[in-house]
């Protein structure tokens, strides 16, 4: 024990002493207590250590070694032995001074990337206190990359192997609930141990997590990757997004004294109302920051719960603090505003509140009715924001002052996570991919297919496996039903995700078109999407007989005025969920004008028609935002929403 504890402080020495930017530890923290190691292939576990220092990996009897190059990075190749029992692993550095990595398993190792429903975690899900109950899987391991935006690539990422169990998987902001699914069925239909690495960060698109190298082959973000240049010279804080280093730039309420600040003096500021802050501020018409601070008196004694403050939609950006501590921000405009207050923060008698706002519109700023700012305590007793604020402008961004590149808060650079989360982990050995993201990329379903294409063949890369898997989730069903959708942008991004699925070499494509929420970005029925994952890994990974797909569009035929659709994967017929025939079926004619059509099964075919177009020419299904899908196959997965023109 002694011997490890001074060990412990060498390694400390290192790390501190470390002449590069980023502190290297002695041992890569992706290696741990409780860690997964690929079963069937080659691993490398790795390190920093002074050049020309020996460093031996045993386990289980068998010891692996090597030298530290010239930067003090070291390797260790080793190949597990086929072992069912949790084992030990030791890192000897130097010859005598040892790790134990303790109650290791030999499995699969699976990455599970994406935004925020992949982030999503089990304890929201559907049943998910039931769910939470009963997570005790100890052959399920997971390590939650913490989010790391960097813009330039990272040697080490943050986090600890835990062992799944009713108190790890609510830890840390809880665990995947997608991932969770996936992992439990695999692990009860295979018995393998099954790792999972979640590398999820809300509301990001897809180029966030692509290497540089990947991004410049794609040549579709040029100017994002100069604007990257210019912030990685610049050495400043790495926010991930361009908002932030722009009121690091114009912004002077940040100065000293920054005007969020309880003690700030805002006696010259202007009382407006909400209704007319922007007119009063002589900002009617023009894009401008401004700070709003109101003063609200609360009761003695407070409740002890958490209170949450409201404040409507608001474009394009906020800001919030209460009295002087953040407590939200978002740009996402049509999502009204709702943060929560942890009870510390407030206190009897005066409270300070500030909003920051950025707004880029004439009509910008606050959107809703004043009535509809509130503090809602923790007893739900309701403190209304109507009537006197103080504000000032910040800055003026009026032509041709500039505006940022883009306003979201949260990570949208492109590689900024492919640098942070992913980079770090280049060389690990891992089974496959799962990855549920594209809500970010809506209205760019062309470019997705590319990038998608594009990052698939980097992660691979990255993970040194050019045919690992690599299984997706189509985006859920969203938004209001439309009675006649036409074009959608929804609709053709999961075309372009079913377009990489079905041609990209060991891909496959989860639909979840069925278990979405008109309401809820976040649908909560994740047990559905991580099962119908896992199908996908049990047929093309484990090689069980299990269908995984659902029925696929494979052609069509003009017949007597109406056109038959054939599939594939109709796993012996088709069947129809919730009615006696199928729904959101869509015929058009030479026209190029949609009418609902009628459908019916015919065997593992569809008969498409409508009285209103006796020539048709082309069908879609599914074809909008949040469709009213009933067509699955006799496994019981749904059918790809599909169109036969190209318009």
């Amino acid at each position: 024990m002694r011997r490890m504890l001074w060990w412990t402080a060498v390694l400390l020495a290192f790390v501190l002493n470390s002449s590069a930017s980023e502190q290297l530890p002695l041992i890569a923290p992706i290696f741990g207590n409780n860690m997964v190691i690929q079963r069937g292939i080659t691993n490398t576990i790795w390190g920093w250590v002074t050049p020309g220092t020996t460093v031996e990996v045993v386990l289980l009897g068998h010891a692996y070694g090597s030298v530290a190059d010239t930067n003090g990075l070291w390797k260790v190749r080793f190949r597990p032995p086929d072992v069912a029992e949790p084992f030990n692993v030791k890192v000897i550095i130097g010859g005598t001074n040892a790790f134990m990595f303790t109650n290791v398993v030999v499995g699969d190792v699976w990455v599970c990337g994406g935004q925020s429903n992949m982030e999503f975690p089990l304890r929201l899900a559907r049943n998910g206190e039931e769910e939470v109950k009963n997570a005790n899987y100890p052959e399920i391991r997971f390590f939650k990359v913490r989010n790391q935006p960097a813009y330039e690539p990272r040697s080490i990422v943050q986090g600890s192997w835990r062992v799944c169990s009713p108190a790890s998987v609510v830890e840390d902001g809880g665990l995947s609930a997608v991932a969770y699914f996936f992992a439990r069925k695999i692990l009860t239909a295979t018995n393998v141990p099954i790792g999972l690495i979640q590398v999820a960060v809300g509301g990001t698109p897809v180029e966030t997590w692509m290497s540089e190298e990947a991004v410049r082959e794609t040549k579709e973000f040029e100017i994002a990757l100069q604007e990257l240049v210019r912030l990685r010279s610049k050495q400043v804080p790495e926010y991930g997004n361009y908002v932030m280093h722009w009121y690091d730039e114009y912004d002077i309420g940040q100065r000293h004294p920054a005007w969020h600040l309880l003690d700030f003096d805002d006696s010259d500021w202007k009382s407006v109302n909400i209704t007319n802050a922007f007119s009063v501020l002589g900002v009617s018409d023009t894009p401008a920051l401004c700070y709003f601070r109101k003063k609200v008196v609360l009761p003695e004694p407070l409740p002890g719960k958490p209170a949450v403050i409201m404040l409507g939609v608001i474009e394009r950006m906020d800001t919030t603090w209460v009295n002087g501590e953040w407590v939200g921000a978002s740009a996402w405009v049509e999502n009204p505003r709702r943060y929560m207050i942890r009870p510390s923060i407030l206190k009897p008698g005066t409270n300070l509140i500030v909003v920051r706002v950025l707004k880029t519109r004439p009509d910008g700023g606050f959107k809703s009715d004043s009535s509809s700012l509130k503090l809602v305590l923790g007893d739900g007793t309701e403190i209304s924001l109507a009537g006197e604020w103080k504000a000032k402008v910040a800055v003026d961004a009026r032509p041709p002052h500039p505006l940022p590149y883009s306003y979201e808060n949260w990570p949208v650079i492109p590689t900024v996570l492919y640098n942070g989360m992913i980079a770090p982990l280049r060389g690990l050995s891992v089974a496959g991919f799962i990855w549920y993201q594209g809500e970010a990329n809506v209205g760019r379903a062309k470019q997705y297919r590319k990038l998608m294409e594009t990052l698939i063949y980097d992660w691979r890369r990255t993970f040194n496996g050019d045919q690992l898997p690599f299984y997706m989730v189509s985006l859920a069903a969203f938004l209001p039903r439309r009675d006649n959708p036409g074009d959608d942008a929804w609709a053709e991004l999961r075309e372009a995700q079913a377009q990489v699925a079905y041609s990209v070499t060991n891909c496959g494509l989860a639909v979840a078109i069925d278990v979405g929420d008109a309401n809820d970005i976040h649908p909560r029925d994740k047990k559905e999407v991580g099962e119908r994952l896992a199908l996908w890994a049990l047929a093309g990974y484990y090689k069980l007989p299990v269908v995984a797909s659902g029925p696929l569009y494979a052609s069509s035929e003009r017949t007597n005025g109406a056109i038959r659709i054939r599939f594939h994967n109709t796993a012996g017929g088709l069947i129809v969920r919730g009615s006696d025939k199928p729904a959101e079926f869509w015929i058009a004619g030479a026209d190029k004008k949609w009418h609902r059509a009628e459908a019916k099964v015919e065997g593992e075919t569809v008969l498409v028609w409508s009285s209103a177009v006796p020539e048709p020419v082309a069908v879609r299904y599914a074809w909008q935002a949040n469709p009213e899908a009933n067509l699955y196959n006799k496994a019981g997965l749904p059918a790809v929403p599909f169109r036969t023109d190209d318009w």
